[in-house]
């Protein structure tokens, strides 16, 4: 007998209460999800003109490139093409793939897992960088201030704030933000009028003319490249606010983006000449009485970009650790708001990596060459995502071959031009990418080689014995309730482990046996389960259907299942002690956590023996089982079993 049960509100329901457009989500949109690329004016331009003498070509092609990489590559590839590519109204690389699975497609995790890691690697460099050109304002006003200290405890002290939830501070984000645009559209309608000019520069031939024309003007955009690298963030915050209120959003804030863009290209024009060194353009532009505050927004501006890119960071190791690519962490959920969550040991690794940036570069003109090359390769790998997800859809394929060649094309000249800033910085976020790769990818390569090793039996062959020693009392009983986990998809098989913790070890005499297994599907906030009765009241099958966004908090789940299994009159647990059983009285509940050992590794080949060693290294390092299934209060034991290895060869020994 087996029954199914589904406790929770679906997928799509919770999916329509993010499809509507509210004043609130339109407010809350430009606190989430605009910060990375609304605070871009504070160090794209200015990097173009660093070195780069002033001249109105440069200027002109500059700002048409702006303007028009804000609209190929954010607006129409993600506002008006990625966001439609939701899984169940949840956005991002990782999200894209959950939906893609089901696709035929050999290594399709690959492009998804180097795009998740450059986009972690940009999450270590997006703070210091937005910080550092906010406070580096500061130096208008005091020529020598050593603006390192002050950057350094910003970050650390947003990063020591993550640990107790951002529910109330959140509430500011969208005020702030909606000041800020206003200010950088004031502030770029101020100067365009002074120099009505630069309206030339909305025209596309000026960005083709100073590729072709000026001498170098090509690898300018490296840095021209800086102001869509929020996109991707856009992409991913999508299930914080839901798609229309971001396409009601995005029209107000490109607005003010393109508007102060244009601003500093006329004040640009009107000041022609050598390079601005060091300068900030974007204070340039400001009169003297109003700097003061303007920095102070600008720093308000950066930390809540920091912040968003924080928690997205959050969020993508949450989605990559129940897609399997990611060790088991510890994850905190702090408020009941959708999607916030707390990664204790990614909070303080990302804090380590920034406060390294700031004390190595310094600058944040110097940060810009660490800049950007990761951003380029998480774009690159979502649109070959994008590509199967055309192909998932049934677009013709000479739409789908136009329209990623033409991506690949202008994605593909921004990583080239990157490339330029591998020496002078760029190394840094290619090795953060690298690093984390190698986390995912040894990661996955253990877990697929012990999965291998993993022997499973039919269950039914042990049906009988389990059915005897339930009610053998030669047999101490060593628990009211037994629960395992299974790793078997098969309700019909169980792994040769739990076969070995039950029989050939102590005997494990229960009452009632659970096996519980959990398979993560591509939905995001799936929650449901199936029971299977393999022994009517004496062993049952659960198995857990949760999201890829969905807490793994299996204790709490698990007891609510048999409360309902109780109701149901399909269990009985009440303890079965003459003295106890007439009181009413709960049995108790054993969990079996089984840690399967790997003996004779020398068997094994090499590659598989170096990435079993740096799996199990990787596994001490991040959460327990018990934590990771949230059975910290519970009572468990952890017992060690063999997994399968090849035969060892036969050793001739001689008797004396």
């Amino acid at each position: 007998m087996s029954t199914s049960v589904s406790p929770v509100v679906s997928a799509s329901a919770a999916t329509s209460v993010h499809e509507r457009v509210t004043a609130a989500g339109l407010l809350v949109a430009l606190g989430i999800v605009y910060g990375d690329i609304g605070t871009s004016p504070l160090y794209t331009v200015r990097g173009v003109f660093v070195s780069q003498p002033v001249t109105e070509a440069v200027v002109l092609g500059t700002i048409s490139c702006v303007i028009w990489t804000l609209t190929l590559l954010t607006t129409v590839k993600y506002v008006l093409i990625a966001l439609r590519a939701d899984n169940h109204g949840e956005g991002g690389i990782l999200a894209l793939y959950a939906r893609l699975r089901q696709l035929p497609v050999r290594r399709l995790y690959l492009p998804a897992i180097v795009g998740a890691a450059a986009l972690l690697a940009d999450g270590i460099i997006t703070p210091p960088i937005s910080v550092a050109s906010a406070i580096e304002g500061l130096r208008i006003l005091k020529p020598d201030l050593n603006t390192v200290p002050i950057v350094v405890a910003i970050l650390v002290a947003l990063f020591a704030f993550q640990q107790f939830g951002t529910q109330i501070i959140g509430k500011l984000f969208g005020p702030v933000m909606a000041l800020f645009f206003s200010m950088l559209a004031v502030l770029g309608v101020v100067h365009l009028v002074q120099e009505p000019s630069i309206l030339r520069a909305l025209s596309p031939h000026y960005a083709l003319a100073m590729i072709t024309q000026v001498p170098g003007a090509f690898w300018l955009l490296g840095s021209i490249f800086l102001c869509s690298t929020g996109a991707e963030a856009l992409y991913a915050d999508m299930g914080h606010v839901g798609r229309r209120n971001i396409y009601g959003s995005w029209t107000f804030v490109k607005t003010c983006l393109i508007l102060n863009y244009l601003g500093q290209g006329a004040w640009l024009l009107r000041h022609l000449g050598p390079p601005l060194g060091e300068q900030n353009l974007f204070f340039l532009l400001l009169p003297q009485w109003a700097l003061l505050p303007a920095i102070g927004l600008c720093t308000l501006a950066t930390i809540i970009a920091s912040q968003a890119l924080i928690s997205g960071s959050f969020t993508l190791v949450i989605e990559a650790l129940r897609l399997h690519f990611w060790p088991k962490v510890r994850v905190q959920y702090l408020t009941e708001l959708r999607g916030q969550a707390y990664v204790p040991s990614l909070n303080w690794l990302l804090c380590a990596g920034c406060v390294g940036v700031v004390l190595y570069f310094r600058e944040s003109g110097r940060m810009e060459a660490a800049f950007g090359l990761a951003v380029t390769v998480t774009m690159l790998m979502t649109t070959v995502l994008l590509a199967y997800y055309l192909r998932l859809r049934r677009t013709a394929v000479g739409w789908i071959v136009a329209l990623i060649g033409t991506y690949l094309v202008i994605e593909g000249s921004f990583l080239i031009a990157n490339l330029a800033k591998f020496a002078h910085g760029g190394w840094l976020s290619v090795l953060l990418a690298v690093v984390l790769l190698l986390v995912m990818l040894s990661w996955i390569a253990g877990q697929r080689i012990r999965n291998e090793l993993t022997e499973f039996t039919g269950l039914a062959e042990w049906v009988p014995l389990l059915r005897q020693l339930s009610h053998d009392h030669s047999v101490p009983k060593y628990a009211t309730h037994l629960v395992y986990l299974t790793k078997s998809q098969n309700p019909n098989l169980v792994e040769n482990g739990v076969i070995h913790s039950i029989f050939k070890k102590r005997p494990k005499r229960a009452d009632v046996y659970y096996l519980v297994h959990v398979t993560t599907t591509d939905e995001p906030y799936t929650r449901r389960y199936h029971i299977t009765h393999v022994l009517p009241k004496e062993l049952v099958r659960i198995d857990f259907y949760l999201g890829f966004r969905v807490d793994h908090a299996l204790n709490y789940m698990f007891r609510q299942v048999v409360t309902e299994l109780v109701q149901r009159r399909e269990v009985d647990i009440t303890s079965r002690f003459e003295s106890l059983r007439g009181q009413d009285v709960t049995g108790d509940f054993q969990f079996i956590i089984l840690n399967k050992t790997l003996p004779y590794q020398y068997l094994l080949r090499g590659w598989q023996r170096m990435a079993l060693r740096l799996h199990g290294w990787l596994k001490r390092l991040g959460a327990s089982e018990t934590e990771s299934f949230g059975l910290d209060n519970s009572t468990y034991t952890v017992e060690n079993v063999p997994l399968h290895m090849p035969p060892r060869p036969e050793l001739h020994l001689t008797r004396d």
